[in-house]
């Protein structure tokens, strides 16, 4: 197994990554720096789109560019004009909160948590969406601290997601068909791991990969929430991962600056890494079908 930096823009904090088969390309956001990135190995060059705000996550559609999840609502991003423009809107929204990590289940829909934007005294007034094909948000669960981790089992029975603060990644039961959850129920404690249960993704044997921020690792779980592998990291706010690669057996992760918390700067805080060697593999990423 090796571990190495790639040669791609640092970002405050960086987290969603989305590794496209078709482009075989790596998008990831910087939250703060409120920029959406494009690596591209084959190239060795990334391309950049500013955004209007805080950007919580991002997806990839169909029909071409990107949806955003901004602080108060989803947004479309042309990648050829650089245009952002609202797509879906919250009824009533909270000022003190702001969308979060999001992912697209394989039926198409856009799943994104949203999180209390006062880190100092948090509180459980984020929520779960779901943003079906139409553009419809509705909210599936409620009660999120910080929303993290979204991710799905390889059958489509089985979604995850983290509530950061608690130190908590749940499992619910999935109705791929419906985008309905049920069954909410503890997965994994991360308290023992030394850190907060942070960006999420499941491989083709099902085993959940997740960031441990704070804890300077990632982390192998498998289905039934017993530690499989543990992957020490050279820097301490690991905040996202994603399979990547020709064969989808690189695991990309991306970092927080610690600077950004005001914190003494670390060696490769902010940058992203590849992890080679895993014998691990990936499923492909769905896009947006709205």
């Amino acid at each position: 197994m090796k571990i190495h930096r790639v040669d791609t823009r640092h970002c405050l904090v960086g987290e969603g990554p989305v590794w496209d088969v078709a482009e075989q390309a790596l998008y990831f956001v910087d939250i703060v720096g409120s920029q959406v990135h494009r690596y591209d190995p084959s190239a060795g060059d990334t391309r950049s789109w500013d955004v209007p705000g805080k950007i919580g996550s991002m997806a990839l559609r169909e029909q071409g560019g990107a949806i955003l999840a901004l602080p108060d609502g989803i947004y479309s991003l042309d990648f050829d004009s650089g245009a952002v423009a609202p797509f879906a809107t919250v009824a009533a929204p909270d000022p003190r909160v702001q969308f979060n990590d999001g992912k697209v289940d394989r039926r198409g829909r856009f799943i994104v948590g949203s999180t209390h934007s006062d880190l100092q005294n948090l509180q459980p007034l984020g929520s779960v969406y779901r943003l079906d094909t139409g553009g419809a948000l509705s909210v599936i669960d409620s009660g999120i601290h910080i929303s993290n981790g979204p991710c799905w089992s390889p059958d489509d029975a089985t979604f995850y997601f983290a509530d950061s603060f608690p130190f908590a990644v749940y499992a619910y039961d999935y109705d791929i068909e419906t985008g309905a959850v049920a069954n909410r129920r503890l997965f994994a404690d991360t308290r023992a791991l030394g850190g907060i249960p942070d960006g999420a993704t499941v491989d083709r044997d099902g085993l959940l990969w997740m960031a441990i921020c704070e804890g300077a690792k990632v982390v192998a779980f498998r289905p039934d929430g017993g530690i499989e592998r543990i992957v020490d990291m050279p820097t301490r706010l690991t905040a996202s991962v994603m399979f990547g690669g020709p064969d989808l057996d690189l695991l990309y992760v991306t970092t927080i600056d610690p600077t950004v918390l005001g914190r003494p700067a670390e060696e490769g805080g902010g940058s992203t890494f590849v992890i080679e060697g895993l014998g691990a593999r990936g499923l492909p990423e769905p896009r947006y079908a709205g």
